[in-house]
Formats: structure tokens, sequence, C-alpha cells
């Protein structure tokens, strides 16, 4: 697929001011969108509800010339049987501006009830570095109105690029302002590094923020494909993921709740027993529902295959010459943890001596060395799910013995062979400004990476910026105690706050990449006030983050 060759994606590089708030040009353009029609004949196969677009509209995976848009049509959005077994026709209209009165391509597309009448548009033959505005139409409902954006030209030479960063987003948590704050920014896309829903059995502070029932409860998971797409469409109605998704396009990957906590390939979460314990063969087949389910509700290029287990989902996008954005997959192929310890928490030496373990497999692995070869960017990201630092944490696990300290085995220090492989290529091929990208944490970390965590002398071969969950909690004693330990156990973190949720915004021109972190006052409310909470920078050429 275009997605994953190695000339690929591209998103924006100016940020015109505008007089009116993003989401307020959205909500007006959707008010014309009702108001007006497409104009061309519209039949379908079956009856459909009022309106079959409460899930929202997304965007995703731009390139240079393309991107896909997306929607499922709904009657009961927790129960994919409500509209039917039969495939309803859908159309599509792009423009250039947002009251639909310059379109550019339109057409057609099947809802298969297969895959939960969703639909994946790949529209081609647009202008690079381009807003344009979406919609789709099914007999006389119209749905609310997206803006998208295209890459810049594989050849151009962009003056800045704006990301946003977001991940872990459990509904039973709290609520999302952080993506109301998130629709307000002026991004070129959005990145989403994974754990966008929780698998977890319904049990919430919050009376209206319960999850679904899963088909058998008390196993605290969930296993069949009408699990996963119940709880995908739960997440989907929250009115703010909606309003981020139809500002920008996305570029998404999964991480472990999407399917389950930790875990590893086709292992199941090692500390689950009885009923939970699910041989590989079992696991494949949640698995293959859960990535189904993914793919349903979220603008992918690539079509899955209903049933199986396997999905590529990592893939490259290139931003003209200034950003390269290698993102991955580490839990589809990757080995199991090490040692087997509780939550995954253990002796640094079961990383260390993980000689055959890896988080990518071996034809991943080799993609991304390949990539960042041949790469002539001036920025090289990987973005992926979980930290590539080197930490260590007190050992929580006996408070009343704090050190020696532990690693997160689930992340790269878990892995540690294969990370000083990847760490190694990147200072002997001199890939250009390397920044490493993550979530998992629930937290915000950003440091400095070396191939040798102790020898602090030495330049940093990368950074590394992790962003902190939309909603996913980190407790408060955690917090504290890193704070507390952070210089001595790990002095090349140079900033670290577990306190807050949010996301990053990423400000990126061709000398200088600044992120900063985006946090809301509350998620015990829908909408909180967001404020910069910190802002990190690195030089290009200059290894290293400085505060900006």
């Amino acid at each position: 697929m275009p997605s994953t060759d190695d000339s690929l994606p591209s998103a924006a590089g100016s940020h015109p001011t505008t007089a009116i708030s993003r989401r307020g040009l959205l909500v007006g353009t959707a008010a014309v969108a009702a108001a007006q029609t497409l104009g061309i004949r519209t039949a379908h196969a079956e009856p459909v509800p009022r309106d079959p677009f409460g899930l929202g509209v997304a965007s995703g995976d731009p390139l240079p010339t393309g991107v896909v848009l997306w929607t499922r049509l709904v009657a009961d959005p927790h129960d994919a049987r409500s509209l039917g077994t039969r495939p309803v026709r859908v159309e599509w209209e792009v423009a250039a501006d947002a009251r639909f009165r310059r379109t550019v391509r339109r057409g057609a597309a099947t809802a298969d009830p297969a895959l939960a009448h969703s639909v994946h548009v790949d529209v081609r033959g647009l202008e690079p570095a381009r807003d344009y505005w979406y919609r789709f139409r099914v007999g006389k409902q119209l749905s609310p109105a997206g803006r998208t954006r295209t890459a810049p030209a594989v050849r151009s030479r962009p003056a800045a690029l704006r990301l946003g960063v977001v991940n872990c987003q459990n509904w039973q948590h709290g609520y999302w302002p952080a993506y109301s704050a998130l629709a307000e920014e002026d991004l070129d896309a959005v990145l989403h590094l994974g754990d966008y829903i929780y698998e977890l059995d319904p049990r919430s502070a919050y009376p209206d923020r319960l999850h679904t029932a899963p088909e058998t409860p008390g196993l605290d998971q969930l296993v069949t494909l009408a699990d996963y797409r119940a709880r995908h469409a739960q997440y989907k109605t929250d009115p703010a993921l909606q309003a981020a998704h139809a500002a920008f396009p996305w570029i998404v990957t999964w991480d472990d709740h999407d399917v389950e906590s930790n875990y590893a390939g086709l292992i199941d979460e090692h500390t689950d027993t009885g009923a939970r314990r699910q041989d590989p063969a079992a696991f494949a087949r949640q698995r293959a529902a859960a990535y189904q389910a993914y793919y349903e509700h979220l603008p992918l290029r690539h079509r899955i295959v209903p049933g199986s287990p396997d999905h590529r989902l990592y893939r490259r996008f290139d931003f003209g010459d200034l950003l390269r954005l290698n993102l991955l997959d580490t839990r589809q192929y990757r080995t199991d943890q090490p040692g087997g310890f509780p939550l995954d928490f253990g002796p640094p030496s079961a990383g260390t001596q993980n000689t055959s373990g890896t988080l990518t497999g071996e034809e991943q692995e080799k993609w991304l060395r390949h990539g960042l070869s041949r790469s002539r960017a001036r920025w090289n990201v990987i973005a992926q799910q979980v930290m590539m630092s080197q930490l260590r944490f007190p050992n929580f696990l006996n408070p009343a013995q704090p050190l020696p300290p532990i690693a997160n085995l689930d992340q790269w220090d878990g892995y540690d062979p294969a990370r000083t492989r990847l760490l190694t290529f990147l200072r002997d091929a001199k890939v250009t400004n390397p920044v490493l990208l993550a979530g998992d944490a629930h937290s915000s970390w950003f440091s400095d990476v070396r191939i040798d965590r102790a020898d602090l002398g030495s330049d940093p071969v990368a950074v590394e910026f992790t962003a902190t969950s939309v909603s996913s909690d980190f407790p408060l004693a955690f917090d504290t105690a890193l704070k507390s330990y952070n210089p001595t156990l790990n002095p090349h973190v140079r900033y670290f706050d577990g306190s807050r949720r949010g996301y990053l915004r990423l400000d990126v021109d061709r000398q200088r990449w600044v992120t900063r972190a985006r946090t809301v006052d509350s998620i015990a409310v829908r909408q909180s006030p967001v404020s910069t909470t910190a802002s990190w920078a690195v030089t290009a050429g200059e290894p290293g983050l400085d505060p900006a």
C-alpha cells in the first residue's frame, strides 16, 4: 500500500490565523451542510435511521495527494446488528471550502455489514499541503462536516509543521477536556500512540462513564467481535473525541489495551488464570476481533481481513523533506516480557539479559533501519507505544524497601539488547536529528537518550518525548516518589510529571523542534482550561534537550 512506501505522507507547514475557532467553523459548516444536498443520485439497499452518523466522521493517513475518510453508520451504537444485514450505499464529497461551494471530489462507497457498516474512502487526486472539507450522505441524511489536510509534496521544503500527540483515553477514569482543547489547536495532523479503548469491565466513579457490559462479564477483558465493536462505539460517542477527529487527519497505532493489557504477540496476559487464561489459538481469535473492530472505527488505509489475527499497521509518512515519521507496532510482533514478574516490573538485569527479545520483530526492524538509512529528512521520528528511555523505578512492589530499583519490563527496558542495537544504528548510520515519541506511561517524560544511560558525559543519540494520557490514571504516590528519585535514578530525564492529563503539541521548523505539554486542570468535568505546563526544545544538529 502507498502508506508503507519510503516516499510516503506529508502534512502542512503554514498556520494562518482565523477569525473563528476551528470547532466553531466545523459546527457552522455542519449546519450549512444540513441545509444542502450533494446533488447526486442516492440509492441504498437498507433503510437507515434518521441519523446514522452518531459516531461522527474522521480522516487519516494523509498523503501529498490523498487522505482516508471514515464514518460508520449506526442505529444503536452498541449493537452492530441493529442496522441490519444488507449493505448501504454512502455518498461522499470533498470540497476546497468549508461551505462546499467548490467540490473537488465526490463518489459513493458501500457500508458493508461484515465491517459493521464502516466506510473507508481512500480519496486521491488532491493537492499537497491543502485544507479540505468532507462529508457523507445516506438518502436524505447528511453527516457532520470534517476538515482534513494533505501532506506537503514529496520534494517540497516545508518551513514548519505542527502535530498533536495523544494516547491512553480510559473512558471510566474521567472526561476528555483534552480533546476539546486539542480540537481548538491549529494542527497539521494528530498522532495517536495507542490505548484508544480499554478492555476492562464496567467500574467507574462517574455514573455516566461506565463501560459497556461484555458478553462474558467478570473476566475484566473483552473477547468477542461484538464486545470490541460496542466498546469502540461507546468511546466514539464522546463529543470531544468526535470534535478532535473532525478537525484534523489522524495517524494511529494500537497498544495493549486495544486488545488486552500487556499482551505480547499471541501470548495472553501472563497473570491471567482460570477462565481468563487463553492458549495462543484462543487468544488469536480474540486478537482478530480486537484488530477488526479497531479498523472498523478508525481512518486506516490498509483494509483488514475479517477474522485474521494479523494486520500490518506499521507504516511511514514523509512531510516533504522536513520530517519523516516511522510509526511502529510494538505489540503484534514482540516476544514475551522476560521473567514473568508481577505487572511486568522486575530487576533491570532481566531486560539486559534478554538477548533474544524483540519488540518489533525482525521484519519491522529491517524496515525501520532501511527507512532511516535512506531518509533525507531534516527530522527523523520513531513514534511508538512504549518508552525507549532507560528508566529505573523505586520498588513500589515493596515500599518498605524501595531500593534496589526495578524496571518496567513491558517497555524497551525489558528488551535492552534490541534497544542497544537500534540506538547504535542511529549513531553509526548518522541518522539526522532522531526524535522518539512514546505514550503508554500516563505521564510526561522528556529525556536525553544515550546508548549507555550511565555515561552522562557522552552526547545523546536521540531525544524522547513521552505524552501523558488523555484520561488514564497515574497514581499520585508514584508521581511524588518519582519526582524525588529521578535526579539520582534517572538523571537523563530532563522533565517528568505524572500529575496532569493532556497531550503534546509539537512545533517543528528547519532549525528547532519545540514540544509543549498541554494539560488540563481537571478530568472530573467535560470542559476544563488547558495550559502549557512544560516546553522543551532540541536544535537541529545539536544533541540533547534544553528548556524552551
